[in-house]
């Protein structure tokens, strides 16, 4: 199963961050972070420890907007200021659908 500590991450055109995680079934979480994310601290810096939260997306076997299978009480298609606990839970129930 993947964790947190498999995401790998890139310097983001815009500042920041960011990972896209493939997963067997089809599904992809994106999780970013920097200035322009819904992360903390929300500044640019290109070493993912400096981020103690983050900003995901998941994405269906589609490429459609999946993040509210996850979310159902979220009212967006991103959900910010998650922590690497939160990502490990969510990447867990990702890989169980």
């Amino acid at each position: 199963m993947k964790t947190f500590k498999d995401l790998v991450f890139h310097p983001n055109r815009i500042g920041g961050i960011n990972s896209r995680t493939d997963f067997d079934n089809g599904f992809s979480l994106s999780v970013i972070a920097g200035g322009f994310a819904y992360s903390m601290p929300r500044e640019d810096n290109t070493d993912p420890d400096f981020f103690g939260e983050f900003e995901v997306a998941v994405f269906g076997p589609d490429g459609g907007w999946a993040t509210r299978e996850f979310f159902p009480d979220h009212n967006d298609d991103v959900v910010g200021w998650q922590t690497r606990a939160d990502i490990n839970t969510l990447m867990l129930q990702i890989q169980s659908k």
